[in-house]
């Protein structure tokens, strides 16, 4: 981790220092954890209580906050702030080293002089890594594969031939990039494998997390636009879009050729069936399971998807159904006897 003062700090984040600007930092920490040395935040108001408590040499907080013991920086959003100096203070180290002798990369690929490539990845012909970028032990690319600048292929990443990531691309351990799209042909008895040749393309500035798959298109693109977030164990189809600022959380998964919005939220466990649109800053819940196109601006839960708060009351007379069976039984007997009665009245 480099140092730096608090001025070249606050100068990065666009705040304004409080006390000694030639403080050195030379960490980062939560506020609970943090030693001499280090920088912290305070962005919830619960952890007030650390501001006078905490051993951080220097603290980034709102502009609202007085607090003359230690040196601050007040910014608009402290958590954002911390986020871009724990990415300055981090980003220089990264292990800039050159091609390991024993990485495999084949004569014809196009190597930037200031990329790291570590022990045991594989570049396959015609690939090219751009400038920054880190290569960890066990990654391959695919011949004809690109990667953009600053971008890290963290262990065991799989990039398949012809598919393209961009600039600071971040993708986690075992995830697979290219694998084939399921995609199978009836031929009487049995079904034919309808060949992928299509590509993923993958824009600048995502992160993918680990053990995730995104299938190649049949044809044409599998594409996933700018500032994507996509959480571990995600499956994504051949074909399909997911465009900017959408976040994906953990096991969804998203059937061939099905359309995901700007800044939409895929939570946990949902489902997806091939050849919908989902809208524009929708919002599914979790296990959620759409058979169908959502339009922009909804927030849908259960399975088939509906309206939240229709899904909220539907829930909530579902947990009455044991005392409403109960009173249905004790009708039904009451109406029972009525009418018995009646038989025997006429009777």
């Amino acid at each position: 981790m480099i140092k730096k003062s608090l001025k070249e700090l606050a100068d990065h984040v666009g705040g304004e220092v409080f006390g000694d600007e030639d403080l050195i930092v030379s960490g980062v920490s939560g506020i609970a954890e943090a030693g001499e040395g280090d920088i912290t935040f305070i962005a919830n108001p619960k952890y007030m209580e650390y501001l006078d408590k905490t051993e951080a040499s220097a603290i980034i907080v709102s502009p609202e906050i007085e607090f003359d013991k230690k040196p601050l920086i007040k910014v608009d959003n402290p958590y954002l702030a911390f986020a871009s100096v724990v990415t300055l203070m981090t980003e220089a180290a990264r292990d800039l080293f050159g091609i390991s002798e024993e990485a495999h990369v084949h004569p014809d690929a196009e190597i930037h002089p200031k990329t790291a490539v570590h022990p045991l990845a594989y570049i396959g012909k015609g690939a090219k890594v751009g400038e920054g970028t880190v290569i960890y032990p066990g990654v391959y690319i695919g011949a004809g594969a690109a990667v953009g600048n600053d971008s890290t292929l963290y262990p065991n990443v799989t990039l398949m031939d012809r598919c393209v990531i961009g600039d600071r691309v971040i993708i986690h351990s075992g995830t697979v990039i290219g694998s084939d799209g399921f995609g199978f042909a009836h031929g009487g008895t049995k079904r034919v494998k309808f060949p992928q040749v299509g590509i993923v393309r993958i824009d600048n500035d995502v992160e993918i997390g680990s053990n995730c798959s995104i299938d190649r298109a049949s044809m044409g693109e599998t594409w996933i636009k700018s500032n994507v977030i996509m959480d571990n164990l995600i499956q994504i189809g051949h074909n399909v879009v997911v465009d900017e600022g959408s976040i994906i959380i953990a096991q969804v998964g998203i059937s061939g050729s099905a359309k995901i919005g700007k800044n939409v939220i895929l939570s946990g466990q949902a489902g997806l069936v091939g050849h919908i649109s989902i809208g524009d800053g929708v919002i599914v819940t979790a296990k959620t399971g759409i058979p169908k196109d959502i339009p922009a601006g909804q927030v849908v839960s259960g399975y088939p998807a509906m309206p939240h708060k229709k899904w909220l009351k539907a829930m909530g007379a579902v947990s009455k159904l044991p005392e409403m069976r109960k009173e249905l039984e004790r009708l039904k007997k009451e109406v029972d006897e009525l009418k018995k009665g009646k038989r025997d009245a006429e009777g």
